[in-house]
């Protein structure tokens, strides 16, 4: 006997055992149970055949559906991971972990979807440049393989643009939180998207105009209260539309966004530009709205800023849309502030 089969006949009599105390006076009728072999089968080949016997809980006839016999409007898988080829702006290209939500509808009579399909779907194109529309071929095989109506992809990541220091002149390289989505209806009508996370100073107005008065009246040094603040920028677009126009569309209406290598006289700058560009969070979503609505690539957009308070113990916050009819809402929701880092 060899070693395997001696150990699945030690197996074999310690299920005995078992089952007789499980049993127990029933057993002796019981006699012909084969206890399973509870070793890996590592020669298993697998054919056509073998996986046509498989079960299909999905499509068999037990893929009853609970609850509510209703369509889905949107399942799928969320956070897998992958490196994706991005084109950049300039022409050249660059590989970036990225986080993969993709999502289809599901129609009532259904149990349910091949979530590995979705994978699939999207790893076929893996090795592509990725860009927005790119997004559209993908969903189009996601249309193909599991056969649905309206699916969705979001592709989320940290953009690196370099930015050059205000006075010393160093560079480093700022990162972005950036979300590309996609969106395609049962009528092949294809939606592009661009969420945008932008990371800005906020010097509060009021409390500079307080500081100034404590040491003009009173000879008293004061230090007016600003804050780490970002506004979420979403765009909805038809041409081409890069990261790098919406990043400097931010800058140009905010200017004070923070900074990754200082000395002390960008430290300095820094100062001084704080204190030209005071803004309240209304002041942010409005200097945002003058610079979006006045790009003509942009169909339409929504712009969620949030001033994460250094005086107070709670955040000020501010949500604008361009108003288009059907377009993006202005309604505020815990999720888009928790996802973001506009806590």
């Amino acid at each position: 006997m060899s070693n395997q089969e001696q150990t699945q006949a030690n197996n074999a009599g310690t299920s005995d055992v078992v089952a007789r105390e499980i049993i127990g006076d029933d057993y002796s009728s019981t006699s012909s149970y084969s206890p399973p072999i509870r070793t890996y089968d590592r020669n298993l080949t697998v054919d056509e055949e073998y996986v046509s016997s498989l079960p299909d809980l999905q499509n068999g006839p037990s893929s009853l559906i609970q609850g509510a016999s209703v369509a889905i409007q949107q399942v799928g898988i969320h956070n897998f991971r992958l490196p994706l080829t991005y084109k950049k702006r300039d022409g050249s290209t660059i590989e970036l972990e990225t986080s993969v939500t993709g999502s289809v509808s599901l129609e009532a009579h259904k149990k349910g979807i091949n979530m590995s399909r979705i994978m699939r779907s999207f790893y076929a194109h893996k090795d592509e440049t990725f860009s927005t529309n790119k997004i559209k071929e993908v969903l189009e095989t996601y249309k193909e393989n599991l056969m649905c109506f309206d699916s969705q992809i979001m592709l989320k990541t940290s953009y690196p643009i370099k930015q050059t220091s205000l006075r010393s002149n160093l560079e480093g390289y700022q990162y972005y939180d950036v979300v590309f989505e996609g969106k395609l209806t049962r009528e092949g009508h294809f939606e592009k998207y661009i969420h945008f996370d932008f990371v800005y100073s906020s010097a509060c107005p009021c409390s500079f105009e307080l500081s100034e008065h404590a040491e003009k009246y009173r000879n008293r040094a004061a230090v007016p209260h600003s804050q780490r603040s970002v506004a979420r920028v979403s765009v909805n677009f038809d041409e081409i539309f890069w990261v790098e126009d919406l990043q400097e569309l931010c800058l140009a209406a905010l200017q004070t966004e923070t900074q990754v290598i200082v000395k002390r006289e960008d430290e300095q700058a820094f100062a001084e530009m704080n204190a030209s560009y005071l803004k309240f969070v209304e002041d942010a979503v409005r200097l945002l709205y003058e610079k979006l609505s006045n790009e003509p690539k942009i169909k339409d957009f929504k712009i969620v800023a949030s001033h994460n308070e250094s005086l107070h113990s709670h955040n000020a916050i501010s949500v604008i849309v361009k108003g288009v009819k059907n377009g993006f809402t202005a309604a505020v929701t815990r999720d888009v502030f928790e996802s973001t880092g506009l806590r």
